[in-house]
């Protein structure tokens, strides 16, 4: 049975090991202080950036970081879906679907009139899971490192 929960300071060590997969997953190597500003503003309950965690028999196996905003294209907020993030050992028993689901149900109770999210293109196995959600809506992102 999957258990979904916002992320406590006790759950820091198995974060930090989500994440690391998370960016190794994605070729990348960020700076350590990175990694710590990140936790720091998701155990701040003044930040909007908050985490919830997949629990499977006691150990977190996932994670899903998400924020809302405000909107100029409905009467209400956005949720956005900034990462997702499974360990590949837990892959396959419903994680991914179950955080997605769990913000569906947060978002819908707190008025949210969307919920988005990104992928890469080729990212086939995701976009298995999130084609059974929604379909893509056709935009690309554009990044400027400011």
């Amino acid at each position: 049975m999957v258990e979904v929960r916002d992320a406590t300071p006790s759950d820091e060590s198995d974060f930090r090991r989500l994440w690391q997969g998370f960016c190794e997953g994605y070729g990348l190597t960020l700076a350590p202080e990175v990694t710590d500003f990140t936790w720091t503003r998701l155990m701040d309950p003044a930040n909007p950036l908050t985490a919830r965690l997949a629990i499977i028999d006691g150990r977190a196996q996932g994670f899903a970081i998400h924020q809302h905003h405000p909107s100029t294209w409905v009467l209400g907020d956005d949720g956005y879906l900034e990462d997702l993030y499974v360990d590949p050992a837990a892959r396959g028993h419903g994680l991914g679907r179950a955080l997605i689901e769990d913000l569906v149900a947060i978002g819908r109770a707190r008025g949210w009139r969307r919920l988005y999210w990104l992928t890469e293109i080729g990212n086939a196995t995701a976009r298995r899971l999130y084609d059974q959600f929604c379909d893509n809506d056709g935009h690309i992102r554009y990044r400027m490192t400011l």
